[in-house]
């Protein structure tokens, strides 16, 4: 009896590990106008719980025409909501500016209860953040 039950309980753990390791991975979200102006974002969530975000655009008479923002630091999952974090004394430097704390995005995905033909798209869209235009944000995962 004693097996069975140290059996269940591993196996349930086991399927509470994996499925918070479905949000880790590549993000990536890329808006165009063709020969005009082009953006990019990219977000990778690490398995270790820490973050990498770059930020591209391209703007035809933008002044500078080129710009690219990182920011960095750590997240953490609670049912389908991502919070992030930065700490000011190790993800911030020259390189790496744009603040994350106070961010949070949904985990988006298909219901697996869902039988139907209906496609959609595994994604984190931004609820909130101290950067104005990460707020509904949609990054589609790669």
């Amino acid at each position: 009896m004693k097996l069975l039950i140290t059996t269940l309980l591993l196996i349930f753990n086991l399927t509470l590990f994996a499925q918070s390791s479905n949000f880790a991975g590549d993000y990536n979200r890329t808006l165009t106008e063709e020969g005009k102006h082009k953006i990019e974002y990219k977000l990778t969530l690490n398995q270790d719980g820490t973050f990498l975000f770059h930020s591209y655009s391209k703007i035809q008479g933008g002044n500078p025409p080129e710009i690219n923002k990182y920011g960095k630091g750590k997240w953490s999952s609670k049912d389908n909501v991502i919070t992030f974090s930065s700490n000011k004394n190790e993800d911030f430097n020259d390189k790496y500016t744009l603040d994350f704390n106070n961010s949070k995005a949904r985990f988006v995905t298909k219901n697996p209860k869902n039988k139907t033909d209906q496609v959609i798209k595994t994604k984190l869209t931004f609820l909130e953040s101290g950067i104005f235009w990460m707020q509904k944000l949609d990054v589609f995962k790669v």
